[in-house]
């Protein structure tokens, strides 16, 4: 199932009428024989999905955007009432399909599909059924795309980038979960709004596994340049640590709040996924905390775990894991966060 062309054929028997309607200018050169438009494709037309390519679409970040997903009729839907907001939105080609092939020649790729958790289901027996899911979807998407970058979004993240990775058979540097990056703009709203400033002066990350076993990093915080914890114990101002692991704590559970209430998340990982999007197409060489291939970072040598580090993106993906500063309490957090992983990866069989 594919879009309905934005075609010029609206005359008699298809009639072509563009060339009747726009008169040329003289002395022009034809037209380039080849073109660069950016292409996103995002797999899995959910509420996470929709966000995604309805944030996507706002800020202009693509030039066409594919929607892949196995209900039909949802996925013409959805591309159908994107298309009726054209008026509104700057020119994008939006097709939708089941099938893969419509991916062709994409950038990035994002891998939202996932199985939903079944009460009373296991975490373990979740993510078996996930990458089974991953086996159908990853080899044909790299296939399609092979110069892409693919970006997992699906939970659980940091497992399920592991396996696309694996599928893929795509360098580490072209394989990305979304990892922490929500997590981080939580705890970067959190501080903000104790402080009661704007969160986008506020660089701190959440780092490790996207999950019960993340690490704050309380030591690298800074608001305005200024490292916060040093300034409090310089103004002899006191804090209590159990105030700071209620601060991390809201944020690990902040994704459960705001699904108890409305019964998913949706628009806070859109935003997420954009900024990820943004760094990688636009080459913004920013710092994002994702989730990457960390074999060889802070002690973690055994295995090939995936779990966010604060990580430089850009075109050709991960440029690199930036030298962020660890206490002794924090990098043992991180490794024992690591071990968490990689005990779900070895009994994937992958």
């Amino acid at each position: 199932m594919q879009k309905t062309a934005s075609s010029s054929a609206l005359g008699p028997d298809g009639l072509n009428i563009a060339q009747s309607f726009f008169k040329p200018i003289h002395n022009t050169s034809p037209p380039p024989t080849t073109t660069r438009n950016t292409k996103i494709s995002v797999v899995g037309v959910g509420n996470v999905g929709m966000a995604i390519a309805q944030t996507i679409l706002t800020q202009s970040l693509a030039d066409e955007i594919a929607l892949v997903d196995v209900n039909g009729d949802k996925l013409r839907g959805e591309m159908l009432d994107l298309q009726h907001a054209a008026a509104f939105l700057p020119r994008t080609k939006i097709s939708a399909s089941v099938d893969f092939s419509s991916t062709v020649g994409s950038d990035l790729v994002i891998v939202t599909a996932g199985a939903r958790q079944i009460v009373g289901e296991s975490r373990l027996n979740l993510l078996q059924r996930n990458v089974a899911l991953f086996s159908k979807v990853v080899p044909p998407l790299a296939a399609a795309s092979p110069e892409c970058i693919l970006l997992v979004v699906s939970n659980p993240v940091d497992v399920l980038t592991y396996v696309a990775w694996k599928l893929s058979g795509f360098p580490s540097n072209r394989v990305i979960g979304s990892g922490t990056n929500l997590d981080s703009s939580r705890f970067r709203f959190l501080i903000a709004d104790h402080l009661d400033l704007n969160a986008q002066d506020v660089q701190a990350y959440i780092v490790g596994e996207h999950g019960d076993s993340s690490v704050a990093l309380w030591s690298s915080i800074s608001v305005g340049g200024v490292p916060i914890l040093s300034f409090l114990e310089r103004q002899q101002i006191a804090y209590e640590k159990q105030t700071l692991a209620k601060i991390h704590k809201e944020v690990v559970e902040g994704a459960y709040e705001v699904i108890k209430l409305k019964g998913y998340t949706s628009w806070a990982i859109g935003y997420s996924a954009a900024s990820l999007a943004r760094a990688i197409l636009r080459d913004q060489r920013s710092i994002h905390p994702v989730s990457v291939l960390a074999k060889g970072f802070y002690g973690i040598d055994g295995g090939e775990p995936f779990l966010s580090l604060p990580a430089q993106l850009g075109r050709s993906g991960v440029l690199g894991v930036t030298n962020v500063h660890l206490t002794e309490d924090e990098a043992n957090q991180l490794r024992e966060s690591a071990k968490t992983i990689l005990e779900l990866q070895s009994q994937l069989g992958i």
